[in-house]
């Protein structure tokens, strides 16, 4: 295994890089902080605002139902495209820099192109590059499966490729920079009055993720958990203003849960319940099974929900909704609102009041 010196593992996401300049301000912020720290760097970047979404649906317009791997195939070059761009502008300051593609980075996943799992962490290719080079960058969400086929790791999964880059360096911790400085009470940009979390356990804010909110995509926090990798939450522009930090302690975080492209699904009986949540499950994509009757919230709302069911002979749920979670000490009580702006004052309710209903409700 090749030694490496002192490194650090930043994860930058796609509203770090709003106009073309970004790439170059952020090029010089962190020739600063190699001057400062003397520090190698491995940094993950996510994709300009928009540009997966323009390439989905140049994808759609050729092809309704293009196939998982054509999809992972495509929207993986967006963010590809924000990592050359930013090892152009480190370049061009005299920093020795490189990039690693997904099947590049030594992170192999199963044979499910979309939303993939991750299955195995080479350390060689990162630390090799890092011997020969003072800044690593890293498409985030990129991977490639046993055969070297290109997968994908899912929505926000930069974040688990920021956490895989830690565990290949053996890094203590994850620097998580975003346009805001950490994880809120409500997403602020849909509920006034949200507050800064602080401090939030490994089961906190795993429950935050997987209910849907934009934090750390679950599979990060899982994977920062097993290997004990605290994840520091920061602000995206200087001074980089710390946030929150993610590590081990006991779930209290009070948190309501809104993500605007969940939808909740129903059926017409438990058992064709069961069945959707399952090939949701079997493709990958993140879903919860909901208790009160025969329902499923698909969370995101970046996979083709229609296709996975149809291809596990599943007639399509009837969408009912979108999802709304109150979570308090690591307990969720979903409630499903009737359009989006129903849900974006069910949400406000939820974190007004004094904490979340014992029981689902539907409004």
């Amino acid at each position: 295994m090749t030694p490496v010196g002192s490194v650090a593992v930043l994860k930058f996401g796609g509203s770090s890089f709003a106009a073309p300049e970004a790439y170059t301000e952020l090029a010089r912020a962190l020739r600063a902080r190699i001057e400062s720290s003397r520090q190698r760097l491995a940094v993950v970047v996510s994709a300009m605002p928009g540009e997966t979404e323009r390439l989905r649906e140049r994808l759609h317009e050729v092809a309704p139902y293009p196939g998982d791997d054509r999809v992972a195939g495509l929207l993986t070059l967006a963010d590809t495209v924000s990592a050359q761009l930013l090892a152009a502008a480190l370049h061009r300051l005299g920093l020795s820099t490189t990039v690693l593609a997904g099947h590049e980075t030594g992170f192999t996943t199963d044979e499910t192109f979309m939303w993939a799992r991750l299955e195995r962490i080479d350390p060689e290719p990162l630390r090799r590059a890092l011997a020969s080079h003072e800044v690593v960058v890293v498409p985030g969400g990129q991977a490639a499966d046993g055969r070297a086929r290109p997968t994908w790791l899912g929505k926000n999964s930069s974040d688990l490729s920021a956490v895989a880059a830690a565990v290949a360096l053996g890094a203590a911790q994850c620097e998580i920079h975003s346009d805001v400085e950490g994880i809120h009470s409500c997403d602020p940009n849909q509920v006034s009055g949200t507050r800064l979390l602080r401090e939030v356990s490994y089961a906190d804010a795993t429950a935050m993720s997987r209910h849907g909110a934009k934090v750390l995509h679950h599979r990060a926090v899982r994977l920062a958990e097993r290997h004990g990798i605290e994840i520091r939450c920061r602000h995206n522009k200087e001074p980089f203003t710390p946030g929150t930090v993610i590590g081990p302690g006991k779930s209290s975080a009070s948190a309501v849960v809104l993500n605007l492209r969940s939808r909740v699904l129903e059926y017409p009986d438990d058992s064709t319940a069961d069945l959707a949540h399952r090939a949701f499950r079997t493709d990958g994509v993140q879903s919860l099974r909901l208790t009160d009757g025969p329902r499923v919230a698909v969370i995101g709302g970046y996979a083709d929900q229609r296709e996975s069911q149809l291809r596990h002979g599943v007639d399509p749920g009837r969408t009912a909704g979108v999802p709304v979670t109150a979570l308090h000490g690591g307990r969720g009580v979903v409630h499903t609102a009737g359009d989006e702006a129903a849900a974006v004052r069910l949400a406000q309710r939820l974190h007004d009041g004094p904490g979340p209903s014992p029981s689902p409700a539907r409004v």
